[in-house]
């Protein structure tokens, strides 16, 4: 279909003046409205008033120009349809075969912090319904919502005598519904907001493609990453600055990894495989933090994910540059740190520019999960234990073994149910997750710890002497009684089973100290 006659109305205006210049030059016809027509007027580009298309003014600070017969019977009349042809020619109605429209910035309104009213009048009500009748009649007409797209018209014209091909006009078609729902999503989810609804009635998702990959979670399956939902720094807001390109699960356990950071505010690392934590740390400075977190478990850190939550320096760079990882998330690195981490081409390292909230359990952060057929949707486990600790034992937890019961219960908040974290000094010794049974765990834990201790030639297991935090209850007593025969002496867990009298019993036995927070941290 050749190009003669366009309409623009863009608010964003990259790439205006090129495109419009390449209209004119190939004999296209420009009607615009308001500030569009300006621009071009600016850039020495020739364009028609819709106005005196429709020989009727903008009204109504702007919101009514371009809902006219004029307007929609030249995008939306079928070529060819006699029916069609004979109305536009009696009523004056000429072919749009172009229409270059992009939306008032109703979600940049929001997201800047906009109040009610500013945010009601960015939201667009012409544009939408110009677009939807501009891809509705795509057999004819160009659409382009997007100045991004303006190239791939260009390049279509000029191999094709100043037409567009049937391939391009279907996917042009096809972004610009995507974007109208996206758009409708977006005033949706804020109205809901508005209203204080949580859980709306209807819900819709809306996302933009970030990432074609490899393939999936196995290399039989495709997969895509797709950015969307409220902003948060983390994987989706992350540069990535080196290395190979980042596998579907590469993303998964990085999100994992830095969530899990966050948690921190003192200088803390996280050492991540299969989205559970092998090891993490806090310390005095980043390279004390990693160290300790690689010491935790340094076999199953090999090849794994490593997330911190201070700027990379040079010196911890350089520490991890003896390790083999897969990906390295910070929210800066300095220019030492670069420059060591450039020599391992295929590290892939990410800079967040800031840490996510770890605490924020607001509506705007949920999470969704999909089953078949639908979804599961909940607020982001953003809480965090100290308010409301109960000390249930006849021992009381030193200040040392407080500390480390609050640090191994945050760990054990980010790692797969059942799940069981040993720390001691502010580091994991020891984690059992993902098991059917909640002793399983806690054996496990122990386990590691006694291998890992084992490895570095010490003469003792690192869980003598360490706390144990559990994500949920303990049903009995035998998780418990695991945690003091490994050599814990401190334990915090939830709380709330109804044999909590007999573990609580089983803890004083053994001389244990217990605390109970009264909130369970699942992770499935």
């Amino acid at each position: 279909m050749k190009i003669r006659r366009a309409l623009i109305s863009v608010s964003d205006k990259s790439g205006l003046a090129d495109f419009g210049r390449f209209l004119v030059d190939s004999g296209v016809e420009i009607l615009s409205t308001g500030g569009s027509a300006k621009a071009l007027a600016d850039a020495g580009i020739k364009a028609t008033e819709v106005s005196d298309v429709t020989g009727f003014p903008e009204i109504m600070d702007g919101r009514v120009k371009t809902l006219h017969p004029l307007i929609h019977g030249g995008l939306l009349a079928v070529r060819g349809n006699a029916d069609h042809e004979a109305a536009m020619e009696a009523h004056g109605i000429g072919a749009i075969d172009l229409l270059a429209v992009n939306l008032y910035p109703f979600e940049e309104t929001v997201a800047a912090g906009g109040d009610f009213a500013a945010c009601i009048e960015n939201i667009d009500i012409g544009g939408p319904a110009l677009i939807r009748a501009a891809a509705k009649n795509h057999a004819f007409v160009t659409v382009v919502v997007e100045p991004a797209d303006y190239g791939a018209v260009i390049e279509d014209m000029k191999a094709n005598g100043g037409a567009t091909t049937t391939q391009l006009r279907k996917r042009l078609a096809a972004e610009a519904y995507a974007r109208t729902a996206a758009y409708d999503a977006a005033i949706g989810g804020w109205f809901a907001n508005q209203l204080g609804e949580t859980f709306p009635r209807r819900m819709t998702l809306s996302a933009a493609l970030r990432q074609t990959l490899r393939y999936g979670e196995n290399p039989h399956q495709e997969a895509a990453f797709y950015t969307g939902g409220a902003a948060r720094p983390g994987i989706a807001t992350a540069e990535q600055i080196q290395g190979k390109e980042l596998s579907f699960n590469n993303l998964n356990d990085t999100d994992a990894a830095f969530e899990l950071v966050a948690e921190f505010e003192a200088p803390a690392c996280a050492i991540i495989k299969h989205a559970n934590p092998c090891g993490t740390a806090i310390g005095d400075d980043l390279p004390a933090a990693y160290a300790k977190a690689l010491a935790g478990d340094p076999v199953s850190a090999f090849g794994g994910i490593i997330a911190l939550n201070r700027t990379l320096d040079g010196a911890t760079a350089a520490e991890i540059a003896e390790l083999f990882a897969e990906v390295v998330i910070a929210p800066e690195a300095d220019a030492e740190a670069r420059a060591v981490l450039a020599a391992k081409k295929n590290l892939r390292v990410l800079i967040t520019g800031a840490m996510p909230d770890a605490t924020d359990a607001t509506a705007s952060a949920m999470t969704v999960r999909s089953l078949a057929g639908g979804y599961l949707v909940q607020g982001r486990d953003g809480a965090l234990t100290g308010a409301d600790l109960e000390v249930v034992t006849k021992r009381q937890p030193t200040a040392e073994e407080m500390a480390d019961l609050l640090f191994a219960f945050r760990v054990c908040k980010h790692a797969k149910s059942n799940a069981i974290v040993y720390a001691r000094d502010g580091a994991t010794v020891g984690v059992g997750a993902g098991q059917m049974s909640r002793v399983d765990s806690s054996r496990i834990a122990a386990w590691k710890a006694g291998e890992t201790s084992a490895a570095a030639g010490e003469d003792r297991s690192r869980a003598e002497g360490s706390v144990v935090a559990s994500d949920a209850f303990f049903p009995f007593a035998d998780g418990l009684l695991a945690a003091a025969q490994a050599g814990a002496t401190a334990v915090i867990q939830p709380g709330g089973s109804v044999r909590d009298a007999e573990v609580i019993a089983a803890a004083d036995e053994a001389g244990l100290a217990m605390v109970f927070t009264g909130m369970r941290h699942f992770r499935h």
